[in-house]
């Protein structure tokens, strides 16, 4: 049920508040973690949160209508990555009181990054299969285990961690989400070198490391519910764009385009990964085929279905706007993203042919084709294989039979991994 602020707010209103808020608080000279606090105390972080926990209970609506008329007036939001994309929503939607009191803050201040510590070498997109352990020892978790595919794990202050606790259960229910702080002599980390010459991710060792009894997101065992929260808020990730600071001078605006320049860094091949349709027809006329009948008919069927795809993408945003939590459409638009990547892919190397392959100034695009043909393969994985999400949807949008999966469907008490 909508609360009395939720029912009577207006976007007019809303804006019109929060202009003369910022008229009588901005100052470019102040530290920029200073003007977030001043956003945490006002609400005006994440308005849509309940009021404890720094927001004015207002709709969903206003999260990023606030975030945008915020830039819009010069100002600078909350911080870009994953700590206020994934790792806050989660803590927000299965957190304790006293873990939304403690984490909370630091997300929206920017003052702690995040890394997901998901995935693991031996269970691939199987993510339940993951057997990262965690033994309880008075008032410490002992963690150990290895994950993969943690980007910015380097530079992370804390990870969303899934590690197993109960072995006895079924796979799915022995699982708990930990907040697991990663400057300690436990976690070491290893960067990863891609073959598109980036390295992006990282590789996590986690050896006696050691985590607070109460950093348990959720209830102990109950951990993939709060990982589901966290993978439907991750297919939205995607969507995230860099903000456009205002280029006036100041302490807080330097301060915030820097931590967006670091941020960014990583994802900057990113574009080349969804295969950039943009591209195909400043390509083609490049290439001097853009008359080809085939190029032209093959450019018409990506253009169309990069268009669908960015119509999901609004419904996903209008759904978000109306307050729906994350819903089917991720998995649609996830899946559709890879499909226009790879036809992406096969349409540049129709026009480019052998030459696609070449990297250097002088190649195709200044080396961006060989790029995308390299980091193309990497969307189909990341956030959830096509086929992971092709189940999701088959069996939880179509209503279809689910997979027999003994694993899963196993009677109660049958120890995992047997």
């Amino acid at each position: 049920m909508a609360t009395q602020a939720q029912a009577s707010a207006d976007p007019e209103q809303v804006k019109s508040e929060l202009a003369e808020w910022v008229q009588r608080h901005w100052d470019p000279t102040m530290a920029l973690r200073d003007w977030r606090e001043l956003l945490l105390r006002a609400g005006w972080a994440v308005p849509s949160w309940p009021r404890r926990w720094h927001g004015r209970g207002l709709p969903a609506w206003a999260d990023e209508l606030v975030a945008s008329e915020l830039i819009g007036l010069g100002a600078v939001g909350i911080p870009v990555g994953s700590g206020t994309w994934l790792a806050a929503p989660t803590i927000l939607a299965h957190g304790s009181d006293e873990l939304r009191d403690r984490l909370l803050a630091p997300i929206l201040t920017g003052e702690q990054t995040w890394c997901q510590l998901f995935s693991e070498p031996g269970a691939g997109s199987d993510l339940a299969g993951l057997s990262a352990s965690a033994v309880l020892d008075g008032d410490c978790w002992v963690i150990n285990g290895q994950k993969v595919w943690n980007t910015s794990a380097h530079h992370a202050d804390m990870g969303m961690l899934l590690a197993r606790t109960d072995w006895s259960v079924p796979k799915h229910q022995g699982i708990t989400y930990f907040a697991l702080p990663m400057h300690q002599p436990g976690v070491e980390v290893r960067q990863l070198r891609q073959m598109n010459f980036h390295a992006s991710f990282n590789e996590v060792f986690l050896t006696q490391a050691r985590i607070p009894r109460d950093n348990v997101i959720g209830e102990v065992g109950a951990g993939w519910a709060a990982a589901l929260t966290t993978l439907a808020y991750e297919r939205r990730f995607w969507a995230h764009r860099r903000p456009s600071y205002s280029p006036a001078p100041g302490r807080a605006l330097d301060e915030a385009r820097a931590e967006a320049d670091d941020h960014f860094a990583t994802y900057s091949w990113y574009p080349q990964a969804a295969g950039r349709p943009d591209l195909v027809v400043e390509h083609a006329r490049a290439a001097g085929v853009s008359d080809d009948p085939v190029i032209r008919q093959a450019i018409a069927r990506l253009i169309t279905m990069h268009r669908v795809s960015a119509w999901t993408a609004e419904r996903a945003r209008v759904a978000r706007a109306v307050g729906r939590r994350p819903g089917a459409e991720g998995s649609i638009g996830k899946l559709a993203t890879s499909n226009v990547a790879r036809e992406s892919a096969k349409v540049h190397s129709m026009i480019a042919a052998a030459g696609a392959l070449l990297a250097g100034p002088e190649s195709p695009m200044g080396g961006i084709i060989a790029e995308v043909l390299m980091s193309v393969p990497g969307q189909s994985i990341a956030g959830g294989t096509d086929e992971i999400q092709k189940n999701i949807l088959a069996e939880m949008v179509l209503g279809l039979p689910a997979e027999i999966r003994v694993d899963r469907d196993a009677p109660s008490g049958r120890p995992f991994g047997v």
